[in-house]
């Protein structure tokens, strides 16, 4: 027979909800659904958010697809994978097209022309084969035609990853001089380009800086468990190449400390304007799945974590992290780092607190400075529950965590890059407004969007549409707060984080809750350790209870005194 006091499923999950990317570029954030839509919020300049507009967006929006045939398609195509420049924008398409959008002065978005607001496809791509194919036709055998299967964003420049293991590059992009002059130097190119010092070897991850590239590359021609070997090319002026010195590349060379005899296995890499993060597991045999968070490069504002803020040219692991720590995912900003680990520990360092701020802002007295070693960010005070990934803007951070179904923000909120409906900075993790409104709004009164009148003007359904949508957002950034609040409250009686399925039945079913009872229950599954916790902090809480009411009286005692000596005559 079934528990009749188990807690019902409030809402099922929708799976179209559920965010598998996100990205953050200096001051706009995207995020990749479940359902193959990209959604972007923050700063429009340029038009990065790709919805058609210079404004910014304080919320997620999805990006603006023409129907009608300017973009080539008859339908938007289910989208596998999101990157975000400095000011522009990428997706990459599940027929492995990439379409691009933003900033386009470097020629990052993959063409020669203007800056544009709305997806643009990639055509030069499609026409291309890839490198790895080149020598099929010696023996008889067809081109494989190319599809790219990764992308990535700079400063301004932008990557892709084929099928078969070969990376391209177009934007701002380190090249040598000329044929004969290998100096280092970049060059502005339209057209992607192959990295044919890679030929023969399967490229497994790359990141970019501003002027700097990262890329793991199997030693032999396929990827075989441990055998990634860390490369770095571009601009080295701090060390940023992980190469000893600080001398410039053109061509890739292997960093000898994540090399194929080396004892750690790369398996993540990120990029900082101007430093590096390699994250790195023991090679077999190893007992225990820990990671090492290595940085090198520009150090002057903690970014590297080492407790100085000297730079270096050589990969030194960050200091004060969590020794048996698996981290899931890592991140650059501008100027600082953040890394978060299978359990849901999050840790930043790096300008201004780990929050990439501008020394400018009101921190004052013990809260001011840069963190020069890792500073851990909760949920309330408590672990992110399902960590998913992290992602660094220029001054904000991206928390995607609870298995994809929610996802928080702190840092810089100029421009509503934090996606919860304000413009100003937090210090602190807070609810982005997610899933976005307009699509629960729409689902849930079944009504399809209406286009505007012609001439421009919208139909008096389309302005109700629009109040009532505002109005949503104002709730659900209420609401948002008050979710805050009651963690906090919950965590404060019953000493673990809440959660939907700590909803009792009956408040569900009766709107009424013993406070009583829920306390005895958790009582009784306490342990010793638990207890006496609990002891300790509801004792000091008690103990100021008392002192300020012993404060009170005597407050109380003195003013009486005081009133009645006044009304005294001599």
């Amino acid at each position: 027979m079934a528990d009749v006091t188990e807690t019902p499923e409030l809402s099922p999950r929708n799976p179209a909800h559920k965010i598998v990317a996100v990205a953050a570029g200096e001051a706009h954030t995207l995020a990749l659904s479940g359902d193959g839509k990209v959604y972007s919020w923050g700063r429009g300049t340029f038009g990065r958010l790709g919805n058609g507009s210079q404004s910014d967006e304080k919320f997620p929006v999805p990006i603006k697809w023409d129907n009608d045939g300017d973009l080539g398609n008859e339908k938007c195509p289910k989208f596998v994978g999101v990157a975000a420049g400095a000011y522009h924008s990428l997706a990459l398409a599940d027929d492995g097209s990439i379409w691009c959008w933003g900033y386009n002065t470097y020629n990052q978005l993959g063409f020669e022309g203007e800056n544009v607001s709305v997806p643009r496809q990639l055509d030069m791509l499609v026409q291309l084969n890839s490198p790895r194919s080149l020598g099929d036709d010696s023996e008889g055998k067809s081109k494989n035609p190319l599809k790219v299967c990764a992308i990535e964003a700079g400063g301004m420049m932008s990557l892709a990853i084929d099928n078969l293991g070969a990376l391209w590059m177009w934007g701002n992009i380190p090249q040598q001089r000329s044929p004969d002059d290998d100096t280092f130097t970049l060059i502005s190119v339209p057209d992607p380009v192959p990295m044919f010092d890679f030929y023969g070897h399967t490229v497994v991850k790359v990141a970019c800086g501003n002027e700097h590239v990262v890329a793991l590359v199997s030693a032999g021609e396929k990827h075989i468990g441990d055998d990634l070997v860390c490369y770095t090319w571009g601009n080295n002026n701090h060390g940023q190449l992980g190469l000893g010195d600080t001398e410039s590349r053109s061509h890739p060379q292997a960093v000898a400390q994540f090399s194929e005899g080396s004892a750690w296995r790369a398996y993540d890499v990120a990029c900082g304007s101007f430093h590096t993060v390699v994250l790195t597991l023991k090679k077999q045999p190893s007992d225990t799945l820990a990671s090492v968070c290595w940085t090198f490069g520009l150090g002057e504002n903690g970014q590297l974590g080492h407790g100085t803020t000297q730079s270096t040219s050589l990969p030194e692991p960050a200091r004060a992290l969590p020794e048996n720590a698996y981290f899931v995912s890592v991140d650059c900003g501008l100027l600082h780092t953040s890394v978060v680990s299978s359990a849901g520990e999050v840790w930043s360092w790096g300008m201004e607190k780990g929050l990439g701020l501008c020394p400018d802002v009101s921190f004052s007295g013990v809260d001011h400075g840069d963190a020069i070693l890792p500073l851990q960010f909760s949920c309330n005070g408590s672990n992110f529950p399902d960590p998913v990934e992290v992602a660094c803007g220029a001054a904000h951070t991206v928390l995607v965590a609870d298995d994809g179904y929610k996802l928080w923000s702190w840092g810089r909120g100029r421009s509503g890059v934090l996606g919860d409906g304000k413009v100003s900075d937090s210090y602190s993790p807070t609810m982005v407004l997610w899933p976005p409104l307009s699509e629960d709004f729409s689902d849930g009164l079944n009504i399809e969007s209406k286009k505007p009148k012609e001439g421009g003007e919208k139909t008096e359904v389309d302005e109700k549409l629009d109040s009532a949508m505002e109005e949503m957002k104002l709730l659900q950034s209420k609401l948002s707060v008050m979710e805050r609040y009651v963690s906090i409250l919950h965590g404060s009686l019953f000493a673990k984080p809440f959660e939907e399925s700590d909803i009792p039945a009956s408040l569900i079913e009766s709107d009424s809750f013993d406070v009583g009872k829920a306390w005895q229950g958790m009582l009784e599954a306490a342990d010793g350790k638990e207890l006496r916790r609990l002891e300790m902090f509801y004792g000091n809480m008690l103990d100021g209870v008392k002192d300020k009411i012993m404060k009170r009286k005597i407050q109380e005692i003195v003013r009486e005194h005081l009133q009645s000596s006044s009304t005294t005559q001599y």
